[in-house]
């Protein structure tokens, strides 16, 4: 037997499932139940009877999992797999940031920690930021950590000042908007599609912007045939993919060559294999921090769309 045949007997031997998120290497989603963006996994797995989670993704992913699953058992195949951005933030500096900034409500990116969202109002994603920080109806509010997804917020609705903390992704700061203006005269009939990740300089000169799912479903129905991608290479993979095996007839084209989140990438094969089989790399949440995180996700569930 292969490595995928023992893979996908382990998942039925022990009732789990995996979760593959988009930017993870392209070869994962031959073993994957789903492949998507962040919370879309957690809520899926959320809504099976599966005993096991194994999240090809990073650590936080992970973690929502966990908030959505508590009586699963979440397994993250590599403990390598952290994420930057996530890290700019913890208790510390958030609560720093609260005092300079008090009795203002705070959202926080699906790109946190569990310890991070306890201590914030309400959670948010790419694809629904803006009506997140629209239905809080305030004048002000604290964004963290992406603070380019903050001002990207902030310049979509206008009418409300969107105070961000300085946190960012250093994979989609490697576009740079001279990489847009050369895209351009390279590919004159192509559409520019980019993550508000991003630089506001970048969203700014971008024909759509969106998130990861949002970019993907923007490309699949489109009339145009050429594409260019700004944001992490594992999407360009699967559009590219997708392009082939359902005849869409349309080139992809990633901005440039270094747009690799290398966290993403560690997880492997043999990883998601050792982790079902010694169910190891297990996901566990103090279970104060669960609760009042799950909160800060639930009031975002309820708050309206979910499209990531």
């Amino acid at each position: 037997m292969n490595l995928i045949d023992d893979i996908k007997k382990l998942k039925q031997e022990k009732n789990a499932i995996i979760l593959t998120h988009c930017y993870q290497n392209i070869e994962l989603d031959e073993v994957s139940d789903y492949v998507g963006d962040s919370l879309f996994l957690s809520r899926m797995a959320a809504g099976t009877k599966a005993d096991i989670i194994v999240f090809a993704g990073v650590y936080f992913m992970a973690q929502s999992a966990k908030l959505l699953s508590p009586d699963k058992k979440v397994l993250l195949p590599n403990m390598n797999s952290g994420c930057l951005m996530a890290d700019m933030i913890d208790i510390k500096r958030l609560r720093e940031f609260k005092s300079q900034n008090p009795n203002i409500p705070v959202v926080c990116y699906i790109n946190s920690t569990a310890e991070v969202k306890a201590e914030c109002d309400i959670c948010c994603t790419s694809s629904n930021a803006v009506e997140i920080v629209r239905s809080l109806n305030k004048e002000k509010v604290l964004f963290v950590p992406d603070t380019y997804l903050g001002k990207f917020v902030e310049k979509k609705l206008g009418n409300v000042e969107v105070i961000t903390y300085n946190g960012f992704c250093p994979t989609h700061l490697r576009i740079l908007p001279e990489d847009i203006t050369n895209a351009r005269k390279k590919y004159p009939e192509a559409l520019i599609l980019a993550h508000p990740e991003c630089h506001c300089e970048v969203s700014k000169l971008a024909d759509f912007v969106g998130s990861t799912k949002e970019i993907m479903e923007f490309a699949k129905k489109s009339d145009k045939k050429q594409f260019v991608i700004a944001t992490e290479k594992g999407v360009i993979d699967r559009l590219n993919r997708d392009s082939i095996n359902e005849n869409w007839n349309k080139e992809f084209i990633l901005i440039k060559s270094n747009i690799i989140c290398q966290n993403m990438k560690h997880n492997t094969l043999n990883d998601i294999y050792n982790a079902l089989k010694y169910e190891q790399y297990e996901i566990n949440i103090e279970e104060s921090i669960r609760i009042k995180a799950t909160e800060c996700i639930n009031r975002m569930l309820c708050a309206g769309k979910i499209n990531k």
